[in-house]
């Protein structure tokens, strides 16, 4: 409907409820009112944390990293958990400045707020150039700080800010090859697995996981399901 304006204009201003120009097709604008993460955002006196203990060769101590997750709009829709902080504690005091100014550095990322993933990627791409060492469960890891970055990915899973790779029927039958595989291996050769995977396993080159066998003609890893044929 036209509208006849016949006075002067002396004003103007946006409706920003009615500005659509910059929303995505299909997506429903935020409130003004939910709280999103933020590097100002007031730390609460209570945060729900995780403990995980990690036991390394390189040291006789285990070293525990906590991280402490902060609730966003609870009770509501737009709920979410986000970390927050982390904090590593251990007896032994040969790395502690680094690990002081890790836990600083990482913890500052968190409360920026945005897509803090790439950080399991940056440290678990962090080499000791005095070699790595395999945890339990047969994956490699290449650093002390790699296996920290293992940790934040196994967290950021658990809450939801990354997703598993491999579908559920994936995962089903990668389980069961896994299963078959041990049971033929046992029948065969009386060979117990170890870490959970076939004794006779490799290391596998996407996922530094000791858990490639050769499976129904190809190089198949029963962790990641990176298959090679021929």
């Amino acid at each position: 409907m036209a509208i006849k304006i016949d006075k002067k204009i002396v004003d103007s201003s946006i409706d920003a409820s009615r500005d659509t120009a910059s929303q995505p097709a299909g997506e429903t604008k935020t409130p003004a009112n939910v709280v999103q993460m933020h590097e100002k955002l007031q730390r609460p006196d209570m945060l729900t944390g995780v403990t995980y203990k990690i036991n390394t060769p390189l040291s006789e101590h285990a070293l525990y990293v906590t991280i402490n997750d902060i609730i966003l709009n609870p009770g509501t829709e737009h709920e979410l958990r986000r970390p927050f902080e982390m904090f590593i504690n251990s007896k032994n005091m040969d790395h502690f400045q680094w690990i002081v100014a890790l836990t600083r550095i990482v913890s500052a990322v968190f409360r920026k707020g945005g897509d803090i993933t790439f950080l399991v990627e940056e440290l678990r791409s962090v080499f000791d150039p005095k070699g790595g060492y395999f945890k339990k469960g047969g994956r490699f890891m290449p650093s002390l700080v790699a296996e920290i970055g293992d940790i934040l990915e196994h967290h950021l899973k658990s809450i939801g800010l990354i997703k598993d790779p491999i579908d559920p029927h994936t995962r089903k039958y990668l389980d069961e090859k896994r299963s078959e595989h041990a049971a033929t291996r046992s029948e065969d050769a009386g060979e117990e697995s170890t870490d959970g995977y076939p004794s006779n396993a490799v290391l596998c080159g996407r996922c530094y996981t000791r858990a490639v066998v050769y499976l129904d003609g190809c190089h198949t890893c029963l962790n990641c399901g990176d298959s090679k044929c021929g």
